[in-house]
């Protein structure tokens, strides 16, 4: 069986410990490099020490432009800065790409657009395939329930968290809006303080909660007169989001230049929506 190698940029962080661990529990695999940012205190221990399956030989590098190199692909957990310095990188090198990082501005998922041109890339809000099947099902039911119902997206996470909402609730959001034939940007309210006004049918708010160390919890919520639905993903482990990522690191492997989700991943008929 060929391995997929894989290079892990940001291995000293809790996600980068979790894809080691990922990329090591499988037999179609292999950790090849890693690397942290160059004043990071993990920069050369061995990676798989630092995520606790033992001793693999890879030593975390502070330079990360030495591990990129063409059949390589790498998996970024990372910054919005460091995505696209990744990013970079990867174009001249030809790597492939799996980018989970949240908190990217329009014009850095436009930079990763880009550079699906020249390299495949697969970029989605969330690697769980648990998640992926709520954006789905909620696009359904947000096609079915039409205009009859008020739409909410709630989500919550831990303390640590820096960016809100998520980008899960974002992505949740906009399978929704796409399904209604919406802008979310035009649609979205973000946040209800003092008076404001009876609530608009064709808004999509979000609720944003942060503490302790909840992992990831989203619903989305379709309330009209006399019913609601409710669809709710909770995360109990970001193991989940490591597998679905190492498992899109082996399907984008040799794939043709562009940019993929989870979707693709799964085998999801695009939505029609």
């Amino acid at each position: 069986m060929a391995e997929t190698e894989i290079v892990v940029v940001g291995a000293g962080g809790r996600m980068g410990r979790m894809l080691v661990q990922a990329i090591h529990a499988r037999q179609d695999t292999r950790l090849v490099a890693a690397s942290e940012h160059s004043d990071s205190p993990f920069v050369g221990q061995d990676a798989g020490e630092l995520a606790g399956v033992g001793a693999l030989g890879v030593e975390i590098s502070g330079d990360a432009a030495s591990l990129f190199r063409p059949g390589r692909v790498v998996i970024d957990f990372t910054l919005p800065g460091a995505t696209l310095a990744h990013l970079e990188l990867a174009k001249k090198s030809g790597s492939p790409m799996v980018i989970g990082t949240t908190g990217l501005d329009a014009a850095g998922r436009e930079a990763i657009r880009q550079a699906a041109q020249l390299i495949p890339i697969v970029f989605a809000p969330n690697f769980s395939v648990g998640v992926n099947l709520m954006f789905r099902l909620a696009a359904e039911a947000a096609k079915a329930l039409g205009e009859s119902v008020d739409i909410e997206i709630i989500e919550a996470h831990h303390r640590h968290k820096v960016d809100a909402p998520s980008g899960t609730a974002l992505g949740l959001g906009e399978s929704i809006a796409k399904a209604l034939d919406r802008n979310l940007q035009d649609v979205a309210v973000y946040g209800r303080e003092g008076h404001t006004g009876a609530r608009e049918r064709q808004t999509i708010g979000f609720a944003t909660v942060r503490g302790g160390d909840i992992v990831g919890d989203h619903t989305a919520l379709f309330a009209g007169d006399g019913e609601r639905l409710e669809i709710t993903h909770r995360a109990s482990s970001r193991m989940t989001f490591a597998q679905g990522a190492v498992r899109a690191a082996v399907w984008v492997s040799g794939k043709k230049a562009g940019l993929y989700d989870m979707g693709d991943i799964l085998g999801f008929e695009k939505n029609r929506g």
